[in-house]
């Protein structure tokens, strides 16, 4: 789960042409409060995951179409350094079988809920209603390598979204959907936080005698604050649910319910020194637009470093080292 903590005080540098900034010192995360450690339980192996969307409220078919091209990206090749390459790091863990994490993500289905019907205000628990609405609609319930992620339009508020969460992924309860299957929630932050769930696109504004002065607000590479902010949000769940799909697989922390994953390791790191409220070494295009990554037809994302296995440390394809 991404939380706001930190958000607030992260920094970034960054050159145009897509050259590197080189910062001297080289953070890049820290594991030494949270041993990260593997619970026993399964991670998401299917050789091919088949993932399905639900468009929950009313969509701009534009917007509609630059999350689709990052998802598209997980599996796809493109120019280095890219989403597909990124996706390397998180597939590097394994269940206690030895499989490991999915290489190929497949958009298998979309539900388009614009009657909003379980209103406009949900909680954590409606989402697998809403879920349930679209299996029993349109989508098969697919329990054998079915990933769901439920993407809420700007309209549409959830219980703690922009007081303690970004996203959030949890399972479904047979009782409810009929079978056990792990899902992502995300939301667009652009009217309600995106000073919180998509920074730096958007800047807090400083409270009055706090000292805090706003930093220039960084340009997002499809043009919009809370998509761009949002696909950040979606790359940190898919990680995270990937390893840790029943809360019984890998994480750090006494609490199951409330674990340090493997993305929350990384939180506000996105490039070579990152850490220490510094977000690390990006890119600029000619427009000035911020990225690390690159997508499928083009696209660029600004998305975060997940923790390395191997190098133990957060790692992303940008990195310069």
């Amino acid at each position: 789960m991404i939380s706001l903590i930190f958000l607030l005080f992260l920094s970034l540098s960054s050159t145009s042409n897509g050259q590197f900034y080189d910062e001297s010192k080289n953070y890049e995360g820290s594991s030494d409060l949270v041993n990260l450690e593997y619970h026993m339980g399964p991670v998401i192996s299917s050789p091919e995951t088949s993932l399905y969307i639900i468009w929950y409220g009313r969509w701009n078919p534009t917007h509609q179409s630059t999350i689709r091209d990052f998802l598209y990206s997980v599996s796809s090749p493109a120019n280095h350094p890219s989403v597909s390459d990124w996706w390397k790091t998180v597939m590097l863990y394994r269940d206690q079988t030895g499989s490991n994490i999915t290489s190929t993500l497949v958009l298998s289905g979309e539900f388009h809920d614009s009657t909003y019907s379980h209103g406009s205000h949900l909680t954590r628990f409606s989402v697998q209603s809403i879920i349930r609405t679209a299996v029993t609609n349109k989508l098969p319930l697919n329990a054998l390598n079915g990933l769901y992620l439920v993407l809420t339009s700007d309209d549409v508020e959830m219980q703690e979204f922009c007081r303690a969460i970004c996203g959030f992924h949890y399972f479904t309860f047979s009782t409810i959907v009929g079978a056990t299957v792990p899902y992502v929630w995300v939301g667009n932050s652009v009217k309600q936080c995106p000073e919180m769930c998509a920074y730096p696109f958007a800047q807090p504004k400083p409270f009055p005698g706090s000292g805090f002065v706003s930093r220039e607000k960084m340009k997002p590479p499809n043009g919009e604050v809370g998509i761009d902010g949002m696909i950040s949000v979606i790359a940190h769940e898919l990680a995270e649910v990937s390893s840790n799909p029943m809360l019984n697989g890998w994480y750090g922390g006494e609490d199951a319910m409330a674990p340090t994953e493997i993305a929350d390791l990384c939180l506000g790191v996105y490039g070579s020194g990152g850490g220490g409220g510094y977000m690390g070494s990006v890119y600029k295009d000619r427009w000035r637009n911020v990225y690390n990554v690159n997508g499928v037809r083009g696209r660029k994302y600004l998305i975060q470093w997940v923790w390395d296995l191997t190098r133990n440390r957060c790692f992303g394809p940008n990195a310069m080292n």
